[in-house]
This record gives C-alpha cells, sequence and structure tokens, in this order.
C-alpha cells in the first residue's frame, strides 16, 4: 500500500509524448497526460477514433509507436507483471467464457495477482469477491453459471472481477455497454465512490457525453486523426469541441445549476 504522501507526490499515471498508431493511421500524437489519486476521466470519442486502442497501450497490452509511460512514477519495464498487475486493471469490452464457472468463481480471477504461484484462494479472498459482487447488484448469483448470465449481468460481473482485483488504476473500456440506465448509475456511483473513498484512479471510455460530465472530473478527446484534447471536464466538454469531435451540431441546456448536451 502507497503511503498518503506518496500518493500526493507520485502520479498513477502519466504519458510523455506518446502516439498510439494502428495499421498505419496515427490516432494519438504526442498525448502528455497525468493521472493522479482519486481523478476520474472520461475518454470520448466516435468509433475507431482510438479509445480502446489507447486503454490497452495505457495497459501496457499494445506497445506506443513513440513516448513514454509510467505506472506510479517508473515505467513499465521496471515492474513485474505480478506488480504491475497489483497496480493497474483493465475492462475490457468483450468478455470470453471458454469453460463453465459460477459467478463467484470468475469474480475470484481478479484475486490471481494476490496469490502465490500454487496458491488457492482464501476466506478472505471469497469476503472481498463476494463484496464486490453486492456492489454490482450481484449478491445470490454468486452460485450461478456465468454462460446463463444476461449481457448486462455479464458486464457487471466483469467489473466486480475487476473490483476484486483492487488495483489503484481502473481503464474501463466502456464499462456501460449493455447496462440499462439505473445500472449505468449505479456503475458511475461505484466509480464515484472507489475514487474518494480508496483514491483510486479512472480513465473511462464513454460514449454518453452527459455522464462524463456528470460524474467526471476531467476530460479527453480523440479526434481520431491524432488530434485530441484534454482537461477539466467544464472546460472541454463544450459544444464546440462536441460538435466538432462528433461531427454534429450540439446544443446546451440548463435545469437549475446543471447543463447538458443535446443534438441540434
Amino acid at each position: 500500500m502507497m503511503a498518503d504522501a506518496d500518493k500526493d507526490a507520485v502520479p498513477l499515471l502519466v504519458t510523455q509524448s506518446l502516439d498510439v498508431v494502428i495499421a498505419g493511421r496515427t490516432l494519438v500524437r504526442g498525448l502528455d497526460l497525468t493521472l493522479r489519486h482519486g481523478e476520474t476521466l472520461a475518454v470520448l470519442g466516435r468509433n475507431g477514433s482510438g479509445k480502446t486502442s489507447l486503454l490497452h497501450t495505457l495497459a501496457d497490452l499494445r506497445t506506443p509507436a513513440a513516448g513514454n509511460i509510467a505506472l506510479c512514477g517508473r515505467p513499465y519495464a521496471e515492474h513485474a507483471p505480478r506488480a504491475a498487475a497489483h497496480l493497474r486493471g483493465l475492462l475490457v469490452q468483450t468478455h470470453s467464457d471458454a469453460f463453465p464457472a459460477s459467478v463467484l468463481e470468475t469474480a475470484l480471477i481478479g484475486r490471481h495477482p494476490h496469490l502465490g504461484r500454487w496458491a488457492w484462494e482464501g476466506a478472505a479472498d471469497e469476503r472481498i469477491a463476494r463484496a464486490a459482487l453486492a456492489s454490482v447488484g450481484l449478491a445470490g448469483l454468486e452460485a450461478r453459471d456465468v454462460h446463463s448470465l444476461s449481457g448486462g449481468e455479464r458486464q457487471r460481473l466483469a467489473m466486480a472481477t475487476l473490483l476484486t482485483q483492487q488495483p489503484l488504476l481502473y481503464l474501463l473500456d466502456e464499462p456501460l455497454a449493455h447496462l440499462d440506465l439505473s445500472h449505468q448509475i449505479v456503475m458511475l456511483e461505484l466509480v464515484k465512490r472507489y475514487a474518494a473513498e480508496c483514491q483510486s484512479g479512472f480513465i473511462i471510455a464513454l460514449h454518453d457525453m452527459n455522464l462524463a460530465l456528470r460524474y467526471c472530473q476531467r476530460a479527453l478527446l480523440l479526434f481520431g486523426d491524432g488530434r485530441w484534447k484534454e482537461g477539466p471536464i467544464a472546460e472541454v466538454l463544450t459544444t464546440g469541441n462536441l460538435s466538432e469531435l462528433y461531427g454534429h451540431s450540439l446544443r446546451t441546456l440548463s435545469d437549475g445549476d446543471a447543463r447538458y448536451f443535446v443534438a441540434a
């Protein structure tokens, strides 16, 4: 566990002049980004703009075309794989369940970085997994076969598995996919609570700009041609920026102190 003074001094994630290139196409050019403990960053952009590729690069699953990434003050090359898994976790878009397993067994996969090579999960690991399942509304489904879950239930199980892993940095690729509105809010309230109480950091690829405005402190816009804009949420999420980002005119509506975006 990192001391409070270290949390203040050492950012969770820093990128310097980061380039993400896929099939010869530069999606992100020269990204300079710093994420600190307790911060939540929304990544917005059209389909194919590089959101998933960027998250995979930040998770060290893809090699950047240029630039550097530091996780908790050190490059990935200086972290052993198990140590890196203690620090960062990735929620992917699709989930493959090749073999039968219960909901609880699937959630317990998140404990693997915390176990020795030949160790089995113990009572403490099971308590962590059960608490994570309860936090996403899956309490009581621990014995269910994972193949019997709906798309939304499987998505919530994936989030519970990541919470069971207990990293410091959460990289979430469209965590609201397949979720109805109530469960979208539950998921984002959970992110808000973990950021505040655990001082975890979150980078979240989202499609809903209004939910990003409500729940995130900062935003990163990816235009898909290498250009990007990043900063405080109120400064980055403007009608001008978002209209350019999505290629469609937007306007802002106000409801008391709240504001939200609609198509013009």
